[in-house]
């Protein structure tokens, strides 16, 4: 079997872009198990209600389900358990001092697969306000109608 090559998305985090602001994006590892990866391959993985932490010098992500994979029987973990993530000793001590001092938090972005590995993008994210969520939906509603009249006096 050869060797599979470029990106290769898996599941989406379309929330986090409505409720947080992103200021910046780490591709990471995730520590998983064999029928947990099988799962993802099915697309069985919902990132919307998770986040991750900085513990003991570490960076976990939470709420993270992973359905259990069909024929996995006793190998099957449970789905809602937290799971590691692999990144640089640098990275975590700057996302670490960066949640702490500053209100920011960590959430999962996307995960997919690259070159035949699974990744995870993590959002270094401040919440959004109610006034904010309003002037995006408004900005986006703008940009949309101006495309849509460029469009049609193109075809004019």
């Amino acid at each position: 079997m050869p060797h599979q090559t470029g990106k290769k998305p898996v599941a989406s985090n379309r929330k986090a872009y409505h409720d947080y602001f992103v200021e910046e994006q780490y591709e990471c590892g995730i520590a998983l198990f064999g029928t947990e990866v099988k799962s993802i391959r099915l697309g069985k993985v919902n990132l919307k209600e998770s986040w991750a932490q900085v513990r003991n010098g570490e960076v976990w992500v939470e709420g993270m389900h992973i359905s259990p994979y069909e024929q996995g029987n006793i190998f099957n973990r449970d789905p809602l358990r937290d799971k590691k993530l692999l990144l640089h000793k640098s990275e975590i001590r700057k996302l670490d001092s960066l949640v702490m001092r500053q209100g920011y938090t960590l959430i999962p972005l996307e995960l997919y697969f690259r070159d035949g590995r699974v990744k995870l993008l993590l959002g270094l994210c401040r919440g959004k306000q109610l006034h904010d969520k309003r002037d995006s939906m408004a900005r986006r509603d703008s940009d949309r109608e101006i495309r849509r009249a460029l469009r049609n006096r193109q075809k004019e």
